[in-house]
């Protein structure tokens, strides 16, 4: 037997590139909001709480021009905002609890962000696997880069770092980052970084590397301003775009359990006896 659509399903919407969406004339219909007007204020509300979760609201609400059918074959321009998965959930949470649909709706929307966020998790993780695994293969060349510039010493490496970081997190060295992101004494900067912030330190490692090579970068402190220098220009580069700077980016699960989670699920079942 065919399960009955949700009637959330049936107006949902995908525009040229495939993306979902739903309009909120659509959804003010099936909410039951004769006036329009009065879906407004929640649609608002909405956004706010989009803005409050740390969201951009313009990524999940777009206000559009719909034509709709008047009779008689005219149309008529009305505004209307094109709604996300998650601006819905968002509208629903802020809508009439009165009425009947809109704990219908709570529901679909609550199961349906939850499945599309452990989506999003799963790719995240992906993510964080290969940047950090690229990162330590970087950062080996890149030693080797920096050694081959007068940089021998640990005490000068670890110094070389510093004037990296410095660069990229606006003045803050290795230990000021740890403290900044609440880590224990034995925690890695990077395996607590999600990747936008590898991302970020991937661009800085590769450009620095190449730069000593392409340069042909002699003495510690022309290797240690470069690596400062291309640091910068990362973070430059992200401000430019808008970007969260590396150091407000919240600490993410350290890689190592994804990494034993990863092992594990590669691990080969046990034959059960027959």
């Amino acid at each position: 037997m065919t399960a009955t659509p949700s009637p959330f399903e049936l107006i949902r919407r995908t525009n040229p590139a495939g993306n979902e969406f739903w309009s909120s004339r659509d959804f003010a219909k099936v909410l039951g909001y004769t006036d329009y007007r009065n879906f407004e204020a929640v649609i608002e509300k909405a956004r706010t709480a989009c803005f409050n979760s740390g969201q951009r609201p313009e990524d999940h609400f777009v206000d559009i021009t719909e034509m709709v059918e008047i009779g008689s074959g005219a149309q008529r321009a009305l505004q209307a905002v094109m709604m996300s998965r998650y601006a819905c959930y968002l509208v629903i949470q802020n809508a009439d609890p009165a009425k009947e649909i809109v704990a219908t709706g709570q529901t679909y929307f609550a199961v349906q962000t939850r499945r599309q966020e452990m989506t999003d998790q799963q790719l995240e993780e992906e993510r964080r696997l290969l940047l950090r695994a690229e990162m330590k293969q970087h950062n080996v060349q890149l030693a080797d880069a920096a050694k081959q510039a007068g940089v021998v010493e640990p005490i000068d490496y670890a110094i070389f770092q510093n004037h990296g970081y410095a660069g990229l997190y606006g003045g803050l060295v290795a230990k000021d980052i740890h403290a900044r992101k609440g880590l224990k004494t034995r925690q890695q900067i990077l395996d607590h970084m999600g990747s936008t912030e590898l991302a970020a330190n991937l661009f800085r490692a590769t450009q620095t590397e190449e730069k000593l090579r392409r340069d042909r970068i002699i003495g510690k402190d022309k290797a240690n301003r470069t690596h400062r220098d291309v640091g910068a220009k990362v973070r430059q580069t992200i401000k430019e775009l808008g970007g969260t700077m590396p150091e407000d980016l919240p600490p993410a699960e350290s890689i190592l359990k994804l990494e034993a989670k990863q092992r594990k699920a590669l691990k080969p079942g046990k034959k059960k006896n027959t």
